[in-house]
């Protein structure tokens, strides 16, 4: 697997970010112009209305699915990391700190972690400096 870094750590699916997302956004204007072309016609406007509930619907899904696949992975940081900071430390993480620093502090190596946990609460860190401030940078291969 390729190698993983602050600038490199995001991921982009082109077929449903790009691809898809377009195509329904596309789709979307085009049938409020159908919409539109129809009523100064002076044709029945209940097909193009129909297509562009369909539209609006796919952009929900596209909306909801991304957000549900997010927030599950991000209870499931919450855990793992969690169990990573009692493993490595004996004792609970502190709940001031945040699901963004969280998912931010999954990428720091064990050697790391406790100390950006740690720096993390105290200073108020966000998860941008966070990732920053990694040194030896723990890939993440397996999220949503």
């Amino acid at each position: 697997m390729k190698d993983q870094s602050y600038s490199s750590h995001t991921r982009f699916v082109v077929g449903f970010h790009l691809i898809l997302g377009s195509l329904l956004v596309i789709g979307t204007i085009l049938s409020l112009v159908n919409i539109w072309l129809q009523c100064a016609a002076g044709n029945g406007v209940m097909t193009p209305i129909l297509i562009t509930l369909l539209f609006v619907c796919g952009l929900l899904l596209l909306w909801f699915t991304r957000l549900f696949a997010v927030t599950v992975q991000d209870r499931a940081i919450r855990a793992e990391e969690s169990l990573r900071y009692f493993i490595l430390t004996g004792r609970a993480i502190d709940t001031r700190v945040t699901i963004g620093q969280l998912i931010a502090l999954r990428f720091a190596h064990d050697d790391e972690f406790v100390a950006l946990a740690d720096r993390a609460e105290k200073e108020g860190l966000s998860p941008a400096e966070i990732k920053k401030a990694i040194k030896q940078w723990r890939a993440d291969h397996h999220r949503a």
